[in-house]
Formats: structure tokens, sequence, C-alpha cells
């Protein structure tokens, strides 16, 4: 067990108690601090980790990804990634493994079990034996089947404040939506009717982090997660965990606290672990989680990569990604973006307002519906409705539906690049299972299930998939096979550490340049990536010195069909095809 006296440095619990304080009563601040002690020696220091590297990936799963008969689902999804996607990945987040009642795991019953279908600790602790691991957090809320829950619907002194409820008149027109289900639920309690805070759906009842045991409650669990082995803790729904009538109800000062707090735990016990904020917004309250670098989130999702790389392919043009992923920027070397393309969610399109216009996003929306898949939309303040999210598999997004005679490589070629993009750029890259093994939309279980989130979370059978993977013709093949060769190379130079500094000058309107340059070595990376149909000529003469030739120029990657030979400084670059060179940096 811990000393503390010996390794809690007092400054950390001296800070906690000041940044409590802004969140709570001094009194209430100096009694967290005091259970927070007798909490944190409840666990003994977990193995740290390595620093962040270039060999960071993660792979997004649900547990239950894969079943074959007579196996724990867990048991064989590590045995098949063990297997085929260790040369690609480091890190496995998988999702919600907990036993839930809807929401595909992200409505919790209990936080401390492993759902009993899905397996045991005792798999989750085989899993990180050969990679690290990523847990989530959900923070906001938990399943009204849970005992807390039912704790508070009996008036249990423990758990009656553990909820929110407000009158059923409340002005609630202030608060930020991002469903278009009613905000309120009616329980009965053993004393009356109340109306319980439900942000996401009727079965998720939104936690009182007002009340300090809640938020005591949850750094247990944190502490519980870093003591099984997460080296990654994702915070699910953090921007809403803090409620204050008249306000909106996300992003206020208190959630930022709680980061805080949370982070300064997590510093003291185990700095190796990190937290990701997983917060669906635009891009500038997005980047807030970092903080001043030093004191939230290590990493937050880059929300607003998956819209604008959709938008650079479905126009051709390069010119507003451009423009946006040149202000990127961590705001210190211990964080980092999370890059990421396709989840068990739809694309986001709220992190893309202020970036592309309206009339931009409405296209968008057309052709996606236009290729099968959906358009969710959420209630404004004002009662309109805008969307929020489209949901459709990313490789049947990419496709343009008028599209006839298109090789299947071009199709395959464009997916790929996407995904080039996305690696290519300064942070931690992540992939979800179904874009690596290829997957296209699921119509089938969105008719079954009626919801469209669905369409992206077929689950497989694992012979099957093995089966396809073995076919060299098949799309599966194709498309894991380009992306596994994608991601072995990354992974191969440190220009590609998730810190390395990057440029993003604009070459030529069709293509996405992305520079990253090792001090250290003297070396760069120059990722060129065509989102066009069309052959183009890029001019790298501004990047390379007037003493390089073609000898002297790597090409560490390519997708472009032999095209890889620069003339005078012009290189050409196939329809969708991508191209990585290594240089002496200028």
């Amino acid at each position: 067990m811990l000393c503390l006296e010996e390794n809690y440095p007092y400054m950390h619990i001296e800070l906690i108690k000041k940044i409590a304080a802004k969140v709570y009563s001094q009194d209430m601040a100096e009694d967290i601090c005091r259970q927070l002690l007798g909490l944190i020696a409840r666990y003994a220091y977990p193995e740290q980790h390595n620093a962040y590297s270039e060999r960071d990936a993660i792979l997004i799963t649900y547990g239950d990804m894969l079943t074959r008969e007579g196996e724990n689902p867990l048991t064989t999804l590590h045995a098949f990634l063990k297997l085929h996607a260790q040369s690609a990945v480091n890190t496995i987040h998988i999702l919600p493994f907990f036993p839930f009642s809807s929401d595909e795991g992200f409505s919790v019953i209990d936080y401390k079990t492993v759902n009993p279908h899905l397996g045991s600790w005792e798999d989750i602790n085989t899993f990180a034996q050969d990679f690290d691991l990523m847990f989530d957090l959900v923070a906001n809320h938990t399943s009204v089947e849970s005992e807390w829950f039912k704790g508070f619907l009996e008036c249990d002194d423990t758990y009656r404040d553990y909820y929110i409820s407000v009158p059923p008149d409340s002005d609630t027109r202030s608060v930020f939506r991002p469903r278009t289900s009613p905000l309120l639920t009616p329980f009965q309690t053993q004393d009356s009717i109340k109306h319980v805070w439900t942000t996401f759906s009727a079965d998720q009842a939104d936690l009182n982090y007002q009340d300090p045991q809640v938020l005591l409650e949850m750094i247990d669990i944190l502490l519980f997660y870093v003591s099984r082995s997460a080296r990654y803790i994702r915070l699910d729904a953090i921007a809403y965990i803090w409620k204050e009538l008249d306000t909106s109800c996300i992003h206020l000062p208190q959630v930022h606290h709680i980061i805080q707090i949370m982070r300064l735990v997590l510093d003291a016990v185990s700095p190796g672990v990190r937290l990701i904020t997983e917060t669906n917004v635009p891009h500038k309250d997005n980047i807030s989680y970092f903080g001043s670098g030093e004191d939230e989130a290590q990493l937050v999702y880059n929300f607003s990569l998956p819209p604008l790389t959709l938008h650079a392919f479905h126009t051709g043009n390069a010119e507003i990604f451009t423009h946006w992923a040149a202000t990127l920027a961590a705001p210190s070397e211990s964080t980092a973006f999370f890059n990421f393309l396709a989840s068990h969610d739809g694309i986001g399109i709220t992190p893309a307002h202020g970036i592309l216009p309206p009339e931009e996003i409405t296209a968008m929306a057309k052709r996606v519906e236009a290729s099968g898949g959906y358009v969710s939309y959420k209630t404004n303040a004002d009662g309109s409705q805008s969307a929020y999210e489209f949901n459709i598999n990313y490789f049947d997004a990419l496709n343009d539906p008028h599209e006839k005679d298109i090789p299947l490589a071009w199709k395959v070629r464009r997916f790929v690049t996407a995904h080039a993009i996305m690696a290519a750029l300064q942070g931690v890259p992540g992939i979800y299972f179904h874009s690596l093994f290829g997957s296209t939309s699921w119509f089938k279980g969105v008719k079954e299930s009626g919801m469209a989130r669905t369409i992206n979370r077929e689950r497989l059978q694992a012979h099957a998939l093995e089966k396809e993977l073995a076919d060299k013709n098949s799309l599966r093949s194709q498309i894991f096979s380009g992306l596994a060769k994608l991601f072995s190379v990354r992974r191969q130079h440190p220009a590609f550490h998730p810190n390395t500094p990057q440029s993003v000058p604009m070459l030529h309107p069709s293509v996405i340049t992305i520079v990253r340059s090792d001090p250290e070595i003297g070396k760069q990376a120059i990722c060129l990536h065509n989102v066009s149909a069309e052959d183009v000529n890029v001019d790298l003469e501004r990047l390379l010195k007037a003493s390089e030739t073609d000898a002297s120029v790597q090409v560490i990657y390519h997708n472009n069909h032999g095209q890889n030979v620069m003339d005078n400084f012009t290189l050409k670059l196939a329809p969708f095809a991508s191209i990585w060179l290594s240089s002496t940096a200028n």
C-alpha cells in the first residue's frame, strides 16, 4: 500500500484543496481532500508507462466486435488483434465493457464489473499483456437500473443527492441540447414524483456533481481503472457534468476544475496515465479541455477532422482543410490531439460549424443520404433543429453515389489516403475496428435496431472475417493490407512522434500537404495527399533544398502505383493517391 507521507506530494493535495474550493465551499474542499487521501491509500502504484512516441496508435472497438463459438468475446478479440493488428496499433480502446441497460454500453449499471457476456477482469488482464488499454469513465450519467439510481428512488440517504432533479416548470431554454429527447424525465420516488435531468435519454440519469460524494465516487472508479491497467481514460460526455439553470449547462468553469482535480490525482498516483476528453463540440470549445497544457486533459479528440476530411474529398478541394489544419497546435509537449476519422458513433457535424459554410454542410448531408446514410439532428435553443451527426460507415461516406464506373482500387485508395492524412498529422492516431478491417454500412442492423448509429456497429464472426482477409481480392483484404502498411510505416519514423512540429503549406488546391520535422536528426517527412479524382502535379521546390536531388529524397510510403519519381522537383500524384517522402530538413 502507499505510504502517503513519502509518496504523495504535499503540493498536490494543497493544490487540489485550492481548486476544490472554487467548486465547493472551503469546508467541503477540506473534507474532499481528507477523503481523497484515504481513497488513494487503497491503491498501490501501478506499473508506470512510457512517454508518447511515433509507435502510439489506438484501435477503437467494442468488446464483442468479434465472436467465435465457445469463446468469450474478449478472448476472441484479443487473439485476433494480437495476430493481425500488432504491427499497426499498440493500444486498444475497449468501449464500455461493463453491465449496461442501453446505448451500447454507455448506460452503465456497474462501473467496476466486466459484463459477463464479454468475459471477466482476467480477460482484460490478458489483453493488457500485449496492448496498452483505454477505458471509458462514463462521467455524466448512469443507467436508471444502477444501484445508485435505485437508492435515489428509495430516498436512501447515501444516494438522495446523487442525481439532479428540478421542478417540471423550470426554465431550461438556455440548456444546450445534443439530443431531441426530453431533458427532464419523471420518476416516482418514495417521497414524490421527481423530474430527473436526462441529457441523453430517459434511461441515463445525470449525476449531480454538486454533491462532492459523486466526485469522490468517480475518482475512486478512476483509480480502480488505473489499478486494472488502464493507460488512457476517456472522459465520456465530460462537458455536460455541471448543471446550473439559466446557463447552457455545458463547458461551465466547474467542469474544468473537476478535470484539473482528476489530473492532479493521476499525476501524483500514476503520471503515465492520460486523460482524454470526449467533447463533440465546436473546435474552440473542444481544445479548451487542454487547459493550460499542463493541468487538464493530455489528449482531446480532434472532432473537426472527420467532417473536414470528408468535405475535402467530396469537393476535391483541400483549401478549407489546409487553412484549418495550419492552426492546429497542442499547447505543450505533454498534450496531443487524438486524430480519428470514424468511431462507434457517427461523424459529428457540430465541430465543423464555423469552419465550413452552412451550404457546404447541407451539401455534405445530401450526399451522405444519397449514399444510404442518415442525418441526425439536435434541438437548438430557439427550438429549431440542425444537423448533429452523419450516420454512415466512413468508406461509404467518402464514395460518390453518382460514381458508376470508378474502379474499386480507386475507392480503396481514397479510403486509405483519408487515413494517411489523419496519420500524418501531429498527435496520436486512432482507427475504428470497422475501418481497419474494411467494413461497409450495415443497413440490416439499422432496420433491426431502429437506431441510425447501428449502421457502423456490426458484430462479426471471427472465422468469416478471417476468410475474407485471406482473399486478396476482397474489399476487406485490400483495405486492411493498405491501412496495415500505412500504420506500420508511420511507427518506424521519428518524424511522426505526436509532438514533432508540423506545417501545412498550400502547394496545390487539391493536395493536403503535411510536413513533419524532426530537429534532433535533421530529417523531415513531407506527406502529400491528393483529394481529387484528377492527376495532380505538385512543385516541391519550396520545401526542398536546391542541393537535393531525386536520389536524396526517399519515398517512405505511397499508394501512387509507381508514380513516385520527381522530375525537376515536380511530383505527379494519381487520383486519391498519397506519397510520404523523407528528406533533409531545411
